[in-house]
């Protein structure tokens, strides 16, 4: 008989950090564990339960006994079974008083090849098992595999000690409303379980079948039971008492929040308004990581003076509650106003000499070298660029010096951001102050990127150096192993290059980026395969715009050092492809390359096409072509027109096509042959200005 399955854990509050992992493993666990041995149908549903103080699953559709299944099992190679007369050997005998079935005779087994042998099977109807023997070593496996951060140990009444992440008070197990007899850590399972710490009616709640197991622990218990749901009531809570302000929830700590309450409730709280004199990152951070609140801001992103929290307790009179968290968040809000007016006491620049006592790496130095190194990088972008090398450089030299601030000392991550508050309070220079925050940018994925000249060029050099240096002593990315994050700094070079259509040389950039470490013993120059990186890294990007991976081949293949304009050389490569003629073309092209890569040495004497040497007409109709699209060619590439110049190139389909179908390129003249050659190199070279569209060819 089909029923509701369900089975939970209650415990002692669970880690909030672990409590979503925790749930779906548990749930993935049982619900795969009876798939597998056939418990469940194809419609049955799994839902995931997780609560700070229970993990639980209920699965719908489960039958009480697996099906009974037929088993075609292999005795033995025929070679094995039979002795030299033909009749039963003893291993034979063996085998099947292993199996179970002494009694069986050579005509009942079934005699079928089995690769480059033949050898005995036999088929047999195995009968099904019932679901509470399965469920138990279900249980017993995804308990055993759930990814605990740290097993505690604790003892049951009777003095058994036994480990798993918090004590566990009751085991619930229901097939419908029939209590599954299981046992786990100590405990007998039964059909009763925990309500709210403090707003249930009190003592245990009885389940009285499956199906009706959210509905009770809401109702009588005060539990929603979903993570999801928890979430998104929190979500709706905030909202609607932000009002007309903003309010800041990230994913993450609505996640943590929703994972530290059975029965969320919101309420507004404040601080004084003498607070919003330090940088509103300072208060917002230290709300949100140390205390789990959510901070209000206007329109405009100004934050405000009250605040929201998320509490596990509904209330008529919620002042002890409001008032409670007042005092806490204050004294958390009078360090960081102390941290701030300590900071500006000293300049950036006076801490500058500090920075030699801050090791960067033991085998690249200390971070006044590694600053010395960027700064160094950073005019020389700046140049190349155009861009006011002076501030490059004062945006670079400064860049690291907040990481020695008392407020970066206690919140690592407003690294950057106090510096540009700092720099501004020391009369810097705007652009100055915003390179301290925006060369960390993009700090991941999707991030924006800096938007003055000198963040973008402190930036480029502050992630050339980390690619560059770390390369070179041989700690570049493993596998799933990237400590440096050397790939998102790849990724940001590649992303700013791009996006501001940036016109550097990747080969220039490197070989600025090597010779800021001359002073390194035994520098390895890294640069070959840190090009190979970041082309990689922009290959994804591409792709991830939506670029087909034969188009992104297309433009990259040639491993362009210049890729500023290289989403327009995609956009024209994908209008190519859409003409009549872009296939027949694309395919020419790639026998082209193929000829020509056979054929370099000769190729290398070819010289220029001799007209003298043309003989057949398809051949002279090809250089006649050639010679009447090439400056249009030009001119459009010269334009930076991509798009019109691989569109002009459909013009030389048909000369292309009745060049090949007409003419012998490898003649047994050799002059006949090279001047072919050459006419081919003339040609590849033309059609690959803009992009390798052979790559196109399918």
């Amino acid at each position: 008989m089909n029923q509701t399955l369900l089975v939970e854990l209650q415990t002692e509050e669970l880690p909030p950090k672990a409590l979503v992992k925790l749930g779906a493993a548990f749930s993935a666990g049982i619900a795969n564990g009876l798939k597998a041995r056939d418990f469940l149908e194809a419609d049955s549903v799994v839902t995931t339960y997780a609560t700070p103080r229970r993990l639980a699953v209920s699965i719908t559709n489960v039958r009480d006994t697996s099906p009974d299944k037929a088993i075609r099992e292999k005795v033995l190679p025929v070679t094995v079974a039979l002795d030299k007369e033909g009749n039963p050997s003893a291993p034979l005998a063996k085998k099947l008083a292993a199996l179970g079935f002494p009694d069986l005779t050579i005509d009942q087994l079934e005699r079928a090849p089995d690769g480059k042998t033949e050898s005995f099977f036999y088929t047999y109807t195995a009968a099904g098992s019932a679901l509470t023997g399965a469920l138990q070593d279900v249980l017993q496996d995804a308990v055993g595999k759930l990814p605990i951060p740290k097993l505690m140990s604790y003892q049951r009444p009777n003095g058994d000690t036994v480990q798993f992440v918090r004590p566990v008070h009751r085991l619930l197990a229901l097939h419908g409303e029939q209590v599954l007899p299981l046992t786990l850590l100590g405990l007998t399972a039964g059909r009763e379980t925990a309500g709210h710490r403090f707003l249930s009616h009190g003592g245990a709640i009885t389940i009285a079948h499956a199906d009706q197991y959210a509905n009770t622990l809401e109702t009588e218990g005060k539990v929603i039971t979903s993570p999801q749901a928890r979430k998104d009531s929190i979500r709706a809570q905030l909202l609607e008492q932000a009002g007309a302000d903003q309010v800041l929830m990230p994913e993450s700590l609505l996640d943590e929040v929703a994972a530290l309450v059975e029965w969320p409730v919101v309420y507004e709280c404040r601080f004084e308004e003498e607070f919003l004199a330090v940088p509103q990152e300072c208060l917002i951070l230290t709300m949100q990581t140390n205390q789990k609140y959510f901070a209000l801001t206007d329109a405009d992103g100004k934050l405000r003076s009250r605040f929201l929290i998320v509490s596990n307790i509904a209330t008529d009179d919620a002042s002890a509650i409001v008032g409670g968290n007042e005092r806490v968040v204050r004294p958390r809000l009078s360090d960081a106003k102390f941290f701030f007016e300590q900071d500006k006491k000293k300049t950036l620049e006076s801490r500058l000499p500090a920075l030699s006592n801050v090791v960067y790496h033991n085998k690249l130095g200390s971070q006044a070298e590694r600053s010395e190194r960027v700064t160094k990088l950073a005019m020389y972008i700046a140049t190349r660029l155009g861009f006011d090398a002076s501030l490059a450089e004062r945006g670079a030299r400064l860049s690291k010096a907040d990481l020695l601030t008392d407020m970066v000392g206690e919140f690592p991550e407003l690294q950057g951001i106090m510096g540009t508050y700092y720099a501004r309070h020391d009369g810097e220079h705007d652009e100055v102050a915003r390179a301290a925050s925006e060369h960390y940018q993009p700090r991941f994925a999707g991030d924006t990127l800096p938007t003055t000249d000198t963040g973008l060029a402190v930036a480029l050099a502050d992630k050339l150096e980390t690619l560059v240096g770390i390369w070179a002593i041989g700690l570049q990315p493993t596998g799933e192993k990237d400590p440096f994050a050397l790939r998102r700094h790849a990724l940001g070079i590649m992303r700013m290059l791009v996006e501001k259509r940036l016109p550097l040389e990747l080969s220039d950039m490197l070989r600025d980026a090597v010779t800021t470490f001359a002073d390194q013993p035994a520098f390895k120059d890294p640069s070959t395969e840190v090009t190979a990186f970041m082309l990689d890294r922009l290959r994804g990007l591409l792709r991830d715009r939506g670029f087909s991976p034969n188009e992104v081949e297309a433009v990259l293949a040639q491993n362009p050092d210049r890729v500023d304009d290289v989403v327009q050389r995609l956009e024209a490569v994908q209008a190519f492809a859409a003409l009549p003629e872009a296939a027949s073309l694309a395919a020419a092209n790639k026998r082209i390359t193929n000829i020509l890569k056979k054929n370099e040495e000769a190729l290398a004497q070819a010289g220029a096409v001799d007209p003298a040497l043309l003989q057949d007409q398809a051949e002279k109709d090809l250089a006649a072509a050639v010679t009447r699209v090439q400056p249009a060619v030009d001119a459009a590439f010269a334009a930076g027109d991509f798009a019109g110049t691989l569109k002009t190139l459909a013009e030389l389909r048909e000369p292309v096509d009745a060049f090949f179908n007409d003419v012998m390129v490898m003649a047994d003249d050799i002059a006949l042959r090279n001047n072919r050659l050459a006419l081919l190199a003339s040609l590849h070279g033309m059609m690959n200005r803009v992009a390798d569209i052979s790559k196109l060819a399918t």
